[in-house]
């Protein structure tokens, strides 16, 4: 189960090759991740901080047709995955960090946000 002090956290998410010592990384630490699963674009980056946006549709029954709408969520940046500005990346629900941390990330996708519109 352990590799190197690196820890399965039971999703799909490349193990980091960086080590960390943040105490919220769920690899390198005791956090747990459970519930929601999304994958988003990083919009704002703050210390340890990530904003990711994310893009979905919900059906209008009245007018027959679909909505566009997003959300943002604040979520911890471990050290080990140090996630930028315009990065597509997966996050996952975990216990409260803080007052508006619920979310960490847990790996970045290939190529950045811009580059993935763009093909």
């Amino acid at each position: 189960m352990k590799k190197n002090n690196v820890k399965n956290i039971g999703i799909e998410a490349d193990l980091p090759k960086n080590k960390c010592d943040d105490k919220h990384c769920p690899f390198h630490s005791s956090l747990k991740v459970r519930g929601r699963i999304f994958t988003g674009d990083v919009i704002k980056k703050y210390i340890k901080t990530v904003t990711v946006r994310w893009n979905y549709q919900i059906y209008v029954p009245k007018y027959e047709r679909y909505m566009k709408k997003r959300s943002k969520i604040k979520a911890h940046n471990p050290i080990c995955i140090e996630a930028n500005i315009g990065d597509k990346v997966g996050i996952v629900e975990c216990r409260p960090i803080s007052k508006t941390k619920k979310f960490v990330v847990v790996k970045k996708l290939n190529g950045s946000a811009k580059e993935v519109k763009e093909k």
